[in-house]
């Protein structure tokens, strides 16, 4: 058994910063005001400045009675109680369909399903997560984002429908489409203060200079479209080519913008010292 310091108070290390109960599961988002261990001066410089920051460490909770979950696999960190795991891969067909397609859409190949009655604990991570309520709904979301779900959600990949969106737009060849009643958890680069919500009308066009429109409904096609009629108009005003989105069924369509995504992803080119792979080499 650990002995605690002798201190008058133990102050909790884990914090909850946001939760949702989807019948008998409940997702629970949370956080460590800060981080105690290091061990050399390296580490220690490197935890000083994330808290003057404000970089938290982020883990997801799951609670679960007689609940069913779906995640992304190698997310697991450990579960507790009468829980029991499957991997649904459909035969070698399915199997191959599925890896084919998680190396495109940064994705794994088989998504792990647990049942029962207990807790499980996700991989901790410095992102910042998104929790999303679907009621019946299908929303496509960009490729990596998926983290974990409840059991009434359907996840599968999806092809861009034009050539000119799978090969010019940044989005690759997939994307990722959520279907269904219940819970979504999104792991992002961004937090949710600096994500943008847009209504489409029916039949109008959302035009995005870069790839950073990280998620849509169901009803608004994305498609990669010239900023110009012409190529040559499109050449001089520097824009190129634009991210299209348009509204094509009767009621209005919702796109997420999270225009700070491309200098976080500038930012990665620096090294920056609290990525998942550099805390694994500490």
């Amino acid at each position: 058994m650990f002995i605690q310091n002798n201190k008058k108070e133990v102050k909790q290390k884990f914090y909850i910063e946001q939760s949702i109960t989807d019948g008998n599961v409940t997702f629970i988002v949370e956080y460590a005001e800060s981080l105690e261990g290091a061990t050399n001066t390296s580490i220690a410089m490197k935890l000083y400045f994330a808290q003057q920051v404000g970089l938290k460490l982020r883990q997801v909770k799951i609670l679960m009675k007689d609940g069913i979950v779906k995640t992304e696999a190698g997310a697991l960190y450990y579960l507790l109680g009468d829980i029991v795991s499957e991997t649904k891969m459909g035969g070698i067909g399915g199997f191959m369909k599925k890896a084919v397609s998680g190396v495109v859409t940064n994705e794994s190949a088989a998504k792990p399903i647990y049942k029962g009655t207990g807790e499980i604990l996700l991989e901790p991570s410095f992102k910042h997560y998104i929790l999303l309520e679907l009621k019946d709904e299908k929303i496509v979301v960009d490729k990596g984002m998926f983290f974990c779900c409840s059991g009434g959600i359907d996840v599968k990949p999806i092809m861009q429908s034009t050539v000119s969106s799978a090969f010019l737009g940044g989005e690759g060849l997939f994307q990722i489409a959520l279907s269904g009643t219940g819970v979504v958890v999104l792991e992002s680069n961004v937090p949710t203060s600096e994500i943008m919500e847009y209504q489409i009308n029916p039949g109008e066009k959302l035009k995005v200079d870069g790839n950073f429109a990280i998620a849509r409904t169901e009803n608004v096609k994305f498609s990669v479209t010239k900023s110009d009629k012409n190529l040559i108009g499109s050449a001089l005003n520097g824009e190129g080519f634009l991210n299209t989105f348009e509204c094509t069924s009767k009621t209005p369509g919702t796109v997420w913008l999270a225009p700070t995504k491309p200098i976080y992803n500038k930012m990665n080119f620096f090294d920056f010292p609290f990525t998942n792979n550099n805390m694994n080499n500490q």
